[in-house]
């Protein structure tokens, strides 16, 4: 089948060379010129995919990479997969008008649309399916086939991948599940059928809801288990040896990347503007998670001044890792470059180091910004933020003078501080 992935992102572009690989020929439809350039030369911007992987494919002559929305004309497929991101904290669908409106333009008779960009429910159905309808003079569930099927892409997770994660999916009709059904059995390996569109949507926001609010939890948890001078790791670590009825989160600096400081927002959002009922745990959860990086500023400031008399202002701090999660570049939304802003606006001289990041620190060298000659034992204090496995936590321990550990992977010292 001829394919149309629209958006070569963390989540188009994996979908786009599983299709390939397949045995379907596929289109990376990209809006962005500079993404276009750099796939169609091989070299790969998002760290789940090889470069050498993509040049395989592109060798094969299955897929394309293009900004040319003519290349879309003839497509069997065609898969949704922009960004949906919160504008002044609202959720901003134009990047899903926007690819419905170019889809629409090419759009025959017997061809599948596929939303997968994550947003609440009722858009496939209120937003998307009028716009393919509009522009193309054709009718949903009649003339051509629309579905929704939310991705659950989790960077850098190598255990877990496009293909080996069940993959929900559902139709406008049942023809059109059945049609979507069939293009993912074709690149994954097992496909959850939902009974309909709305449930498929609420699925994916409750998923990633289920885990904002059990973070929220833990994170009030430690600072009350600080107040209380218990040892938050430890008690989690307790409470994890229960064979049933408890899973284990773990408290941190904040949540970052795409998903969780955003999807829960998008139903809380819905739910009250469309229906006038607030959800209150999902708020709550957001405001505790929010306010951590505050937390975690304040607790290295309280520390620095009991132990060293220093304030913030003027102190030199060691920042490990910038992204959102370790193992990852994906800095989107996250808590530790949120730290790292507002210990610099209150004066500090703080030197970040992220293997991952260009612009973060030095690739190979865990501990010596470029450019400085700075080791660790001449910082005022160092603050864990992500921890990276290129980073030595033994060194860590044995050079630093105080450490503010934020995840917890440092066995607690009487100069290493826990969150």
């Amino acid at each position: 089948m001829h394919i149309c992935v629209l958006g070569q992102g963390y989540v188009g572009l994996p979908l786009a060379l599983q299709a390939a690989e397949a045995g379907h020929i596929v289109t990376g439809y990209e809006p962005d010129q500079h993404r276009c350039e750099s796939l169609a030369a091989g070299s790969s911007y998002i760290e789940d995919i090889d470069s050498i992987r993509l040049q395989d494919v592109l060798r094969s002559g299955a897929y394309t990479p293009s900004s040319d929305s003519k290349k879309l004309k003839g497509f069997d497929v065609a898969v949704i997969t922009v960004p949906t991101p919160l504008t002044d904290r609202t959720p901003d669908l134009s990047c899903v008008r926007e690819a419905g409106r170019t889809l629409a333009a090419w759009l025959e008779p017997g061809a599948t649309v596929v939303l997968e960009s994550t947003t609440h429910p009722g858009t496939t159905r209120d937003v998307l399916v009028p716009l393919l309808e509009e522009g193309s003079g054709l009718v949903a569930g009649q003339d051509f086939h629309v579905g929704f099927s939310p991705e659950r892409i989790d960077p850098g997770n190598a255990e877990w991948r496009l293909e080996n994660t069940p993959k929900i999916v559902a139709g406008l009709t049942d023809a059109c599940l059945e049609r979507v059904k069939a293009f993912y059995d074709s690149v994954t390996e097992v496909t959850v059928p939902a009974s309909g569109l709305e449930e498929a949507e609420l699925a994916k926001v409750f998923e990633n809801t289920y885990r904002h609010v059990n973070i929220a939890l833990v994170n009030e948890l430690s600072r009350m288990a600080h107040i209380l001078g218990v040892d938050v790791w430890n008690t989690l670590d307790l409470a994890a040896t229960k064979p049933f009825g408890f899973t284990k989160f773990l408290p941190g600096p904040g949540v970052g990347g795409h998903c969780l400081p955003i999807d829960p927002v998008y139903l809380s959002h819905h739910v009250k503007s469309q229906h006038g009922q607030t959800f209150r745990l999902i708020e709550l959860a957001q405001d505790i998670n929010e306010s951590q990086p505050d937390y975690v500023v304040r607790r290295l400031q309280d520390s620095l001044s009991r132990r060293f008399r220093r304030s913030i202002h003027g102190a030199r701090i060691l920042a490990l890792g910038a992204a959102y999660k370790p193992g990852t570049a994906d800095a989107r939304q996250s808590p530790a470059v949120q730290v790292i802003d507002r210990l610099r606006a209150m004066g500090a001289d703080v030197t970040v180091i992220d293997p991952y990041l260009r612009d973060g620190g030095h690739q190979g060298v865990p501990f010596a910004a470029e450019g400085s000659n700075l080791s660790v034992a001449d910082y005022d204090a160092v603050v864990v933020l992500t921890p990276h496995g290129e980073f030595d936590l033994d060194q860590l321990a044995a050079e630093a003078a105080y450490v503010l550990d934020t995840r917890g992977v440092m066995p607690a010292a009487d100069h290493i501080e826990r969150l």
